[in-house]
């Protein structure tokens, strides 16, 4: 479906109005917490009353997944449209209404490998802030080689009953289910996993956090003993999503969304331009450290413009299969060179650590934790292989 310029130019009006009318003040202020950040689920609390209002309207108009098709909770808006309602969202710095692994990761994979009746439920119940999701992938002796994991689901019939162990696992402790990646036939590496989908509160399920260097930390080691995982959970909702034994395909798909994810690939925060959030400072920086900050804008906005092309190509099917490899270490890096900057921009200030007039070391905390970035979802070194060997076809060593 094509928009003419006047058509997007209405639809533009019409977002700019309905965001106005319906994005409290409140909600176009940065986050400042953990609290400001809305993740849904079954035990879901807001934080005030602007919050819960601001996520209501965007679920009840499909704006929590707005390219989502109406059945299942989105607003069914074209590429074209969807991209009007990130730039008016970015023009009033309106805060995302709902943060989701469901969104971002298991929501495309459900959309392309899903049961018709897996994608009524569950997409659904992403789009409406119900359920909350956690991702089962890494384990202690499988990161970059995800395919070598051990975590082993034994058939028994109507039901897997799985065993093993998962680490950096995002917030599985706050998690209603997790979609996890199981073993089920050990003589075959790639075709042998099976992509499951099961429920956090599941007898023989536990976590424990795992403290990060920045003091505090979304990761959690999580531990299955015995889990019972029925084959299904009613007609033509399988446990699992796509074949038994293929999961393999389903997580390579889904791993694609988490790096653009990571990257920043969809203009977040990560790999915004600073020069005008510190504009405050920059008159009183060194030339070279103001020349630096420059550079970055517009390596971000050149990032972006990256980001938005990919996109596009992605949507009309004339994506290179690795180019989220490319945009995850672009992304990643870039994130890290903008706290290294706010880390230098801030002085000696920027290494204090617990008083209220930094925020309890904020800056800090931040720069520490985009250490993970060129770790977690792939780490630099294996995306620059990936790149040299499919992007550039480079030979190998």
């Amino acid at each position: 479906m094509s928009h003419s310029d006047g058509d997007l130019e209405q639809f533009r009006e019409q977002t700019r109005a309905w965001l106005e009318a319906n994005c409290p003040p409140e909600m176009r202020e940065p986050v400042r917490d953990d609290d400001d950040v809305f993740w849904g689920g079954r035990n879901a609390t807001f934080k005030n009353d602007a919050q819960k209002a601001w996520f209501e309207a965007c679920r009840d108009k499909g704006y929590t997944v707005p390219a989502w098709p109406k059945e299942y909770g989105g607003a069914g808006l074209t590429p074209p449209q969807a991209k009007v309602l990130r730039e008016e969202m970015a023009r009033i710095n309106a805060r995302s209404p709902l943060s989701s692994f469901g969104i971002w990761m298991l929501g495309p994979a459900l959309l392309q490998f899903g049961t018709e009746e897996q994608k009524q439920r569950f997409l659904n119940e992403i789009a409406r802030g119900e359920i909350r999701w956690c991702q089962g992938y890494s384990e202690p002796g499988s990161g970059s080689d995800l395919v070598s994991l051990q975590t082993f689901g034994e058939d028994k019939g109507d039901h897997w009953v799985v065993n093993g162990q998962k680490i950096w696992t995002s917030y599985a402790d706050k998690a209603d289910w997790i979609f996890c990646l199981v073993r089920t036939d050990k003589a075959d590496k790639y075709r042998g996993i099976t992509f499951m989908l099961f429920d956090m509160a599941s007898q023989g399920v536990s976590t424990k956090p795992i403290l990060l260097i920045s003091g505090n930390s979304p990761f959690c080691e999580t531990f299955f003993d015995d889990v019972s995982v029925p084959k299904s959970y009613g007609e033509g909702i399988p446990a699992q999503v796509g074949e038994v034994n293929r999961g393999w395909d389903v997580a390579k798909y889904l791993l694609g969304h988490e790096r653009e994810m990571i990257s920043g690939a969809d203009g977040g925060e990560r790999t915004a331009a600073i020069g005008a959030a510190m504009k405050r400072s920059v008159g009183e920086l060194d030339p070279v450290l103001r020349a630096e900050l420059a550079q970055f804008d517009v390596d971000a906005l050149a990032y972006a413009c990256m980001g938005e092309k990919f996109l596009d190509e992605v949507k009309v099917g004339k994506a290179h299969p690795a180019q989220p490899n490319m945009m995850k270490y672009a992304g990643t890096e870039l994130n890290k060179r903008r706290h290294e900057l706010m880390m230098a921009a801030g002085g000696s200030r920027a290494l204090e650590w617990d008083s209220e007039e930094t925020d309890g070391g904020k800056t800090a905390r931040n720069w520490l934790r985009t250490k993970a970035n060129s770790i977690e979802g792939g780490t630099s070194e294996v995306m620059l292989n990936v790149i040299a060997k499919r992007i550039l076809e480079l030979p190998g060593a």
